[in-house]
């Protein structure tokens, strides 16, 4: 059963979309990565894309996130993000579900301007997409100057050091899992 761990939602259970379309983000990987992401996700845009549950994207809500964007293709993926919304309600800010392929989506998100604080990538792990997402998020600006992109993979796939204009600043590894976080090699790198 999925929960929200921290902030104003603590403790609500997310309803899960059914099947084996969507891959549920194990408690301890959410943990570590809020815990990484802790000093930048008061008053931040988040980008959920590959949403799922849309467990990520709710915990950041919860977490003082002013604005989250969920991304997923599936029609039970969408369903149980928009009731998880509405029963995190309380938690406040600004919310937009979008129904679409995640390439499409972050291209039409680009080309209406939004820039996101931190971007949150979590596609099939057998999915060619990670680069390709990423060089989306590099190319077309989606990262808002000083902010962070997250890979979440299978912990045996490597992920380049650079992708167009981001460059790999930390790579956890969380069980079979790893988080790979990027930022703009124009802001300040950190080690």
């Amino acid at each position: 059963m999925t929960r929200i761990i921290a902030g104003r939602g603590k403790g609500r259970r997310l309803k899960t979309p059914r099947g084996l379309e969507t891959r549920p983000t194990a408690a301890r990987l959410r943990q570590t990565l809020f815990d990484i992401l802790a000093p930048v996700l008061p008053g931040c845009r988040f980008l959920d894309a590959f949403a799922g549950s849309g467990a990520i994207g709710l915990e950041a809500l919860s977490r003082g996130a002013s604005r989250v964007v969920f991304v997923d293709v599936s029609g039970p993926a969408i369903a149980a993000i928009r009731e998880n919304v509405a029963a995190l309600a309380a938690a406040g800010g600004d919310v937009q579900v979008l129904r679409q392929d995640a390439r499409v989506g972050l291209a039409a998100l680009a080309d209406s301007g939004v820039r996101f604080d931190v971007i949150y990538l979590d596609p099939p792990y057998d999915s060619g997409l990670y680069e390709e997402l990423l060089e989306v998020v590099s190319t077309m600006g989606l990262l808002q100057e000083g902010g962070v992109a997250v890979a979440e993979h299978f912990h045996k796939r490597e992920l380049p050091a650079t992708i167009g204009r981001l460059a790999r600043t930390r790579s956890v590894r969380v069980g079979d899992h790893r988080l790979t976080f990027y930022r703009g090699q124009e802001g300040g790198i950190e080690r």
